[in-house]
């Protein structure tokens, strides 16, 4: 409060007391106590008293002082600067927690920063198209092995039952042209092979093709491929040798039954399947030793059934055959004849040609297995 002669509630008094208090105060901006002079002096020209209110305490801040500058304007009806509207709570706090909002901002970037890593990272799903689907089976045929062909499926599946039949012979001094050229008919190979068994010593004379077809070693081959021969012998698919001996013979169909007396561990006898059902058209795969090479697999079809078959002097010796184009040659008359799943459906007996060669030119037969199995007295299919 003023003191003195300024004390009383003069105009003159009144207008001057604050202006002291101004003067006294001497940093305090002027703006901040001009609305209360004006609110003073049109107070006191209405003859009213003076206001009544708390001196304002400042502190030595200038910030304080700012602060309690506005609250009198605020008293004065005026607005508060945008600065000095909200309370500071929000700073304060943040004064006081600055290291854990750190660690979470902190926390929030890094979270940020792995989440953009990923979606720049990870591809955006879309929906499969024919042309994804087609692109993909056809990258995924390119890369991965070729399918075994339906040929190459019924080799895998006879091969272990084919073996080879060779006919050998006593040689009794003969060179060995004089040995070829007198070989006579069966002779489908030109190597010849030696052997001694008990002193006596033995020539290969010919060879053919048979299969196995039971687990204690019989095997079907052609009658001509072993007639006439001094000894037989066979060479199973492991390499395996063992001497036959002829079980039965069937010279209407030109079959042969032997056993082979040592028998290898691994060895595996043909599934024999029957004829009925073939048709013309049917693929199927001849195996055998064309002179003496093998075992040798050729494809091709059935070209017709109940076929009859003649001799170079025109009698009829042979009926009811399978013709079939697949290439055969000497050296594989005993062979299977085996469907696209390796089932034997005939025993390969014979090739026609027109000249006095013994070449393949097209046309082979094969006798039906039904004949094959009569001859070993299996029971019919």
């Amino acid at each position: 409060m003023c003191s003195g002669r300024l004390a009383d509630f003069s105009l003159f008094g009144r207008l001057l007391c604050p202006v002291r208090r101004i003067i006294d105060r001497g940093d305090q901006p002027l703006y901040c106590e001009v609305p209360h002079l004006l609110r003073w002096a049109v107070h006191s020209q209405q003859g009213g008293g003076p206001p009544m209110r708390r001196t304002s305490l400042y502190s030595r801040s200038p910030r304080s002082r700012q602060v309690a500058a506005a609250g009198e304007g605020a008293l004065a009806g005026e607005p508060l600067p945008p600065s000095l509207a909200a309370p500071g709570r929000l700073a304060a706090l943040v004064r006081r927690h600055d290291r854990p909002l750190l660690m979470l901002a902190s926390a929030l970037l890094a979270a940020l920063l792995v989440a953009g890593t990923y979606a720049i990272v990870t591809p955006v799903n879309r929906k499969l198209t024919q042309s994804d689907i087609d692109a993909a089976v056809l990258h995924t045929l390119e890369r991965r092995p070729p399918e075994p062909s339906r040929a190459s499926k019924a080799y895998q599946a006879i091969h272990p039952s084919v073996v080879l039949v060779r006919r050998l012979s006593e040689d009794k001094g003969e060179n060995r042209g004089e040995k070829s050229a007198n070989a006579g008919e069966g002779r489908e190979s030109e190597a010849d092979d030696e052997g001694e068994t008990g002193g006596r010593k033995f020539s290969l004379r010919g060879v053919g093709s048979g299969v196995v077809f039971s687990d204690d070693g019989m095997i079907f081959t052609n009658l001509h491929v072993v007639a006439g021969a001094e000894r037989v012998g066979v060479v199973f698919a492991d390499g395996t040798e063992s001497e036959v001996t002829l079980v039965d013979a069937q010279p209407e169909n030109d079959l042969a039954v032997l056993k082979a007396k040592t028998l290898p561990d691994d060895m595996r006898p043909a599934t024999l399947r029957t004829t009925r059902g073939l048709r013309s058209g049917d693929e199927v795969l001849a195996v055998g030793f064309p002179f003496g090479i093998g075992p040798t697999a050729t494809w091709g079809v059935i070209s017709g059934l109940r076929r009859e078959h003649y001799s170079q002097e025109g009698r009829r010796n042979l009926v009811d055959l399978i013709q079939f184009d697949a290439a055969i040659n000497p050296g594989n008359s005993g062979g299977p004849l085996v469907t696209r799943d390796g089932d034997v459906v005939g025993i390969v007996t014979a090739l026609l040609n027109p000249t006095e060669q013994a070449f393949f030119i097209g046309i082979a037969f094969a006798v039906p297995i039904e004949n094959a199995a009569a001859a070993a007295g299996l029971s019919p299919f």
